[in-house]
């Protein structure tokens, strides 16, 4: 593709895998997890392993990859996704970076499972799912023992956000500017990244006292070219700056070429869409 032409790395900093195991008995599995139930009960909505990322990646040119779960609320699968994430980084140290599963509701058990995982390599905690995990994000006094625990640990979370307006999908939840913006505030501290351009909260950057809540906030453009133009890039760059925009695709959501397309056709340097495609991420994990 014509950017993997220019571009020195490009890391994907939303992907989703799964083990095998949990793969061949989804059905099984649909029954136990809410998340699961509400993003993969559909036959045909893909889940992949370790083995398919890296393929998929290697065919279209992405060097590194943040992996990841849906936002378990089993915490039996959690901790065997973890697992299988924290082998799938082992088997793939130059390529995958892993985050952890959890939910808040676990109480302490959630913050034993984050020092697990990141003691065994994992780089931060996601995709906290809200809506299906059934949690409240803008009680600070709730959320306050994981954010605070990721403070400690310099990782980030990565949340999921929704749309309040427009069409609608499996997973898009109720996670919507308000209450991202509040769990924001809450936490300004904490490095946080709001999935699917935290359903549109960086419209509102155009309010300068939204703007200043956003230092250590970044925005994925996950399953971008299934809700927005490809002109959000460069809108959003002006609102909020090009430092603060991942480049994520939810894989397997959709192939890679859709989001190069788009980027190609998006009117903006050479050098912020350096910082997209990967010179963001690395800074915020260090690598």
């Amino acid at each position: 593709f014509f950017l993997r032409k220019i571009f020195l790395m490009i890391l994907d900093a939303h992907t989703h895998i799964f083990s095998p195991r949990i793969i061949t008995n989804r059905e099984k599995y649909l029954g136990e997890d809410s998340t699961l139930r509400e993003m993969y009960s559909d036959p045909s909505s893909n889940m992949t392993s370790d083995d398919d990322l890296i393929n998929s990646m290697n065919h279209s040119g992405i060097d590194k990859a943040i992996v990841m779960g849906p936002g378990w609320t089993n915490i039996s699968l959690a901790k065997e996704s973890n697992d299988y994430i924290i082998n799938a980084v082992q088997r793939f140290p130059d390529r995958l970076i892993g985050f952890c599963s959890i939910n808040p509701l676990w109480d302490e058990s959630a913050i034993i499972e984050i020092e697990r995982c990141v003691s065994s390599g994992i780089k931060g905690i996601g995709e906290l799912h809200p809506s299906t995990q059934g949690f409240d994000i803008t009680n600070k006094s709730f959320m306050h023992n994981v954010m605070d625990t990721a403070l400690k640990l310099n990782i980030p979370v990565l949340v999921h956000g929704s749309e309040p307006v427009g069409h609608k999908y499996p997973g898009k939840g109720d996670t919507t500017p308000e209450k991202l913006y509040s769990f924001i505030s809450n936490f300004p501290q904490n490095s946080i990244i709001c999935a699917h351009w935290g359903g549109g909260l960086p419209f509102y950057a155009l309010m300068p006292e939204v703007t200043n809540v956003f230092k250590n906030t970044y925005f994925d453009t996950a399953a971008s070219p299934f809700l927005y133009k490809p002109s959000i890039y460069r809108v959003l760059g002006d609102l909020i700056g090009f430092g603060n925009i991942l480049f994520g695709t939810d894989f397997p959501l959709m192939p890679y070429k859709k989001y190069f397309d788009e980027l190609n056709l998006v009117k903006i340097t050479t050098g912020d869409k350096e910082k997209i495609l990967g010179g963001n991420a690395r800074t915020l994990l260090g690598s």
